[in-house]
């Protein structure tokens, strides 16, 4: 695989080489053949699958890989906390034939000195959530980490009951999160953030390297990602559940699908997370949480913008000013992406306010309220509206026809609902049958030109009526 290792350039504090506990019997579960070839990894290079299930599970280290687990803080549901890799395993970095570098990592590969009192080990549900639904959000084209493999352990993982263990094989642009910054700025100085800031640089936005100060102008690329991001998020109507500071990378990519979900009828204050009783990640509180995020972000980088704190200060929260605008200018595009809008006035704006209020009222499928209006269905809105927005599109410079193919391109027909996502991990993990999995996994693969044949079930939201849904961690 050509393996790589130029995080092992920095300071050694940042990271403890760890080989991964080998497993019993691994055997391969899932491959991602397409996202292999687009590493410039060949699936018919390996010998065989039991080989891929070596490789993937940990036995079986492949040339050229120096595995570590990385060390980083983060602030969890607002408290601050010494974390790192207690369950991942960083194998090395690919490049890919476009040159571009990617993280291959372990997830559920064994006890690392991070652990603390975990047992360092995956169950084979939540790995499947996370497959299935980075895959989904890369369909969607959200910025994402994705999934390469999974792997059975052949072994009993002890959570609420005995489950079935399993290894994933995370890819991302790098592992680098806002709690690597707080890190290093907490427990090792400007020094080590000055290092960690430099590489973070180099991988990922090497054209602010000439900027005058390149460490602000790195805060503000992060803001930007973030700012697009969020507002992607938003648009896809997308709750993360959990959006500590070490699960937020500065690359822009959304990392950790554990208790993460899609909204059916549409509420900001949506929480799907068991362990968010107090809402602090609800679906609306997503866009303030990464500004408060990226704020303790630059509070890393302020002995890096200014030798004078104060002074330092006034830098930051600049930059930081510009989260919202950046938030809202993306948001608003977004929805009037999936309104047949090209250019945005404030009457725009306010009809798109308007369609929110209106589904909230009436307990509207966000998703299918989106389909409905552009495949001019009857629909649950006032004619009042529904003229305003006629009038909208009909002031645009695009034609209608071109405004018609926006929508299409914007409002998928299909998300990972909940109950189908329940239901295929329930089969997968208790009947050992992946068939529904790999059917829900190949119809979110073409989310916006889905087939009109498919069954019901795939465009329709949880039955009303049941209890509320939650997802959980899986640690």
């Amino acid at each position: 695989m050509n393996l790589e290792q130029t995080y092992l350039r920095l300071p050694d504090i940042f990271y403890t080489q760890q080989t991964p506990e080998k497993v019993a019997s691994p055997e391969l579960a899932l491959l991602n053949r397409p996202l292999a070839l687009e590493l410039g990894i060949d699936p018919n290079s390996f010998e065989s699958e039991k080989e891929i299930a070596e490789i993937f599970s940990g036995n079986r280290i492949p040339a050229g890989a120096v595995p570590f687990a990385q060390a980083y803080a983060g602030h969890q549901f607002g408290n601050f906390t010494r974390l790192g890799d207690g369950r991942a395993i960083v194998l090395g970095e690919v490049v890919d034939p476009r040159g571009k570098r990617w993280d291959l990592q372990f997830k559920g590969s064994g006890r690392t000195p991070y652990s603390r009192r975990g047992d360092g080990r995956a169950a084979l549900g939540p790995m499947l959530r996370e497959y299935l639904i980075s895959e989904a959000m890369h369909a969607f084209g959200i910025p994402t980490t994705r999934s390469l493999a999974i792997v059975k352990t052949g072994e009993p993982v002890y959570r609420e009951t005995v489950l079935p263990g399993a290894i994933l094989t995370r890819v991302a642009a790098s592992h680098i999160r806002v709690g690597t910054f707080e890190y290093a700025g907490a427990f090792h100085g400007p020094d080590a953030v000055r290092a960690l800031a430099d590489y973070a640089i180099d991988r990922h936005y090497p054209s602010v390297r000439n900027d005058p100060n390149p460490y602000v102008a790195f805060l503000n690329e992060v803001i930007t990602r973030q700012a697009n991001l969020i507002a992607q998020w938003m648009c896809f109507g997308f709750i993360h559940g959990v959006m500590n500071t070490d699960n937020m990378l500065v690359s822009g990519e959304t990392i950790d699908y554990g208790p993460c979900a899609f909204m059916d009828y549409y509420d900001p204050a949506t929480v799907f997370s068991s362990i968010d009783r107090n809402g602090r990640y609800a679906y609306g509180n997503q866009p303030p949480i990464a500004h408060w995020n990226l704020a303790r972000l630059a509070e890393t980088l302020l002995p890096l913008f200014d030798q004078d704190e104060s002074r330092a200060i006034e830098i930051a929260k600049e930059v930081l000013d510009r989260f919202e605008s950046k938030y809202l200018e993306n948001w608003f595009s977004g929805m009037a992406a999936k309104l047949g809008i090209s250019s945005l006035d404030d009457k725009d704006r306010t009809l798109i306010l308007d369609l929110l209020r209106l589904m909230h009222e009436r307990q509207m499928d966000f998703t299918n309220t989106f389909v409905s209006l552009t495949q001019g269905e009857s629909i649950d809105l006032p004619a009042e509206w529904i003229s305003r927005w006629n009038a909208c599109r009909q002031a645009q410079t695009i034609s209608r026809e071109d405004s018609q193919k926006l929508m299409q391109k914007t409002n998928p027909r299909i998300i990972p609902r909940n109950h189908l996502v329940e239901a295929a991990l329930s089969a997968a993990v208790e009947q050992q049958d992946l068939t529904p999995f790999n059917n829900l996994l190949t119809v979110l693969q073409s989310p916006f030109g889905a087939a009109t044949d498919l069954p019901a079930k795939y465009f329709e939201p949880a039955p009303r009526g049941g209890a509320p849904y939650q997802t959980f961690c899986g640690t």
